[in-house]
Formats: structure tokens, C-alpha cells, sequence
């Protein structure tokens, strides 16, 4: 059975392949650098498995053109699935898949990674150092002992932030319309409500999917409830933050630092070697040119532990198909995600 794998880096095929090699069944997985989009997916023809990532466009019209060619099973080699038309894929006979666990410490640990880099400027002091310029002027930092963390979203990875940053010695606010009693039971961790959680938080970490109840969950409206020169991080979805109300909070001051591993728009920059060209989108050029902002470039999963899950649990989904067996990872509609993740 033939495969085609869309948005692929080396790293996605070689840990692919070893999934490929250990799993039961033959496949022939068929590679593509391009994006899965409505002007692609005709590459996809006469193959019945689709394999994606998280900025391939699976809506409607893709998933008509995929129909058409014999495509009966999307594999999102991810766990967040906004970029899906799920009932339409339904109504067209595809069924869908994702990966719905994967090393949940790649994602918190690198939530840290920003927090503590944006705090510290370790990546202001790298390149002054590389200059051999040893002023301290412009690092000071703050003790994050003592300091409180609005955690938004607590499934796994938001608990595993949570517990790495109680051993910081920080104070935990949690909001999740799911309390889970792990959260509860760490030291100086509770639940409170949303606009308790914004107003009383030094730094806020988002940990949730995309849904239409909260797109833009951080507008101008919640920017204006934050404490003044608070520290903003996003490793979820971009388009939980509006962008353009997050730039006004930062020339207010409102935000003091902002670190993100998502962006709204990012479909057009993400993944690719953009160094020689000039990057189109001037709303992410003015975000890069703010100095207490940090962007990494939806890395937060990218540890080997993470990609082998990934491609593991991939692989073991298009098998199950093959086989006609059950798909203990197909997203049914109307499945609404929780807030955590």
C-alpha cells in the first residue's frame, strides 16, 4: 500500500522509516516536500493513506480533490487537528487519524527554555559575548522563586510545566474547565478563573488546542486584565493569541516579554529555509524586531522522544487500516478538544 507523506524534513523520514521497518504489514511511504494544499493534492492521486502535518491544508476543497483521487485515510502526524474539515472528510468516506499522546516533557521542557532565555537574555548576552562585548547593562533578570505562573490548559504538558516549575518555587494558578486532582495536589497550585488567572499572573503559559470557543483566547481585552510587564508564553497554536493586540501590549508595556513557538500565519514561514528571501509578512517582521521577544520556529516537540511516539503512532494507525482493523486515534465529529492539552 502506497502512502504519500506531504510536508517532509530528513528527521521525519528517517524516524518514519524506522517506525515503517518495525510495524506489521508492507507500505511504501512515498515522500513530498511540498504542503498538502488543494494545488498539491493532485501528487496524492491513486494513493489511499495521506500523511500530514500541522500547517497542510486539509480543508474542503483538498479533501474533495484527495476523494476524487481514491484517498480514503488522512494520518496527521500531529495532535492538534484545526487544519482539518473532520465532517467533511466524513461525508467524503476519509477517515482521519492523529497522534494523540506523545512525549509530553519536549513540549513543557522547551516552554522553560523560552521562560528562562527571555528572562535572563541569554540570547541577547550569546551574540554580545560572540561580539566580545561583556557589559551586563540591558540582562538583568528576576528570580523566578516566589514568582506566580498562570498555567492555561492542564492536560499533560501543562502539568508537567507545572511540576518543573514548582521546583523553581513558584506560585501556581491553573484554569481548565477539566480540574484534574494532579494539579490540585502539587504545592501552591490551584484552580482559579480566567480573568483571576490573567490579573494575578507573572508569567502565563498557554497550553490548549485550537477550537472555535477560543480562538483569539488572548485579545486586547484579556491583555489589558495582565499585570503590567508580565512575561507571555505560547507552544500550542498561534492563533490563540491575536497578534496584532499582542504588538500593542508590547509597546504599552502591558507585556514585557513575549515567547512564542507558534504563529498565527505561520503556514507561509514555519519549516522552510527562508534566509535568502524577504519574508512578506510585515506583522511577523515587527515582531522580530521587538528585543524581549523570542520566536522558535514550532520546535517545542522536537526532541527524539517525541519524533519516535509521533512516528510510531502514525505508522501503527495506517496498519490498523490496512488491516481493516479499528482506529484507536480516528477524530470522529462532532469531538470537541478540551482546553488542555
Amino acid at each position: 500500500m502506497k502512502v504519500a507523506v506531504f510536508s517532509t524534513e530528513p528527521y521525519d523520514r528517517k524516524f518514519l522509516n524506522a517506525a515503517n521497518a518495525s510495524a506489521r504489514g508492507d507500505r511504501e511511504l512515498v515522500y513530498f516536500d511540498a504542503r498538502l494544499e488543494p494545488k498539491t493534492a493532485s501528487l496524492a492521486v491513486d494513493f489511499p493513506v495521506v500523511c500530514v502535518f500541522v500547517n497542510d491544508d486539509v480543508g474542503t476543497e483538498t479533501l474533495k480533490l484527495l476523494a476524487e483521487g481514491g484517498t480514503r485515510l488522512v494520518a496527521l502526524r500531529s495532535t492538534g487537528y484545526n487544519n482539518v474539515d473532520v465532517q467533511a472528510a466524513v461525508d467524503l468516506g476519509i477517515q482521519v487519524v492523529r497522534v494523540t499522546d506523545y512525549s509530553p516533557y519536549a513540549v513543557a521542557e522547551h516552554v522553560v527554555g523560552l521562560i528562562q532565555s527571555l528572562n535572563r537574555k541569554i540570547h541577547r548576552a550569546y551574540n554580545r559575548v560572540r561580539d566580545d562585548n561583556f557589559s551586563l547593562n540591558g540582562l538583568l533578570g528576576f528570580d523566578l522563586h516566589g514568582r506566580t505562573v498562570g498555567i492555561v490548559g492542564t492536560g499533560r504538558i501543562g502539568r508537567i510545566f507545572a511540576r518543573i516549575m514548582e521546583g523553581f518555587g513558584c506560585r501556581l494558578l491553573g484554569y481548565d474547565p477539566y480540574p484534574h486532582p494532579e494539579f490540585e495536589a502539587l504545592d501552591d497550585a490551584r484552580y482559579v478563573e480566567f480573568p483571576e488567572l490573567l490579573s494575578n499572573s507573572d508569567i502565563i503559559s498557554l497550553h490548549c488546542p485550537l477550537t472555535p470557543e477560543n480562538y483569539h483566547l488572548i485579545d486586547s481585552q484579556a491583555i489589558a486584565q495582565f499585570k503590567p510587564g508580565m512575561m507571555l508564553i505560547n507552544t500550542s497554536r498561534g492563533q490563540l493569541i491575536d497578534t496584532k493586540a499582542a504588538i500593542a501590549g508590547i509597546k504599552s508595556g502591558q507585556i514585557g516579554y513575549l515567547g512564542i513557538d507558534v504563529y498565527e500565519q505561520e503556514e507561509t514561514i514555519f519549516f522552510r529555509d527562508l534566509s535568502d528571501t524577504v519574508i512578506q509578512d510585515d506583522t511577523f517582521q515587527l515582531l522580530q524586531s521587538f528585543s524581549n521577544v523570542l520566536i522558535t520556529s514550532h520546535q517545542g516537540f522536537f526532541t527524539q522522544e517525541a519524533l519516535t511516539d509521533i512516528a510510531r503512532t502514525t505508522i501503527e494507525s495506517i496498519a490498523a487500516f490496512q488491516e481493516g482493523a479499528p482506529l484507536d486515534h480516528e477524530i470522529q465529529p462532532p469531538e470537541q478538544a478540551p482546553i488542555s492539552a
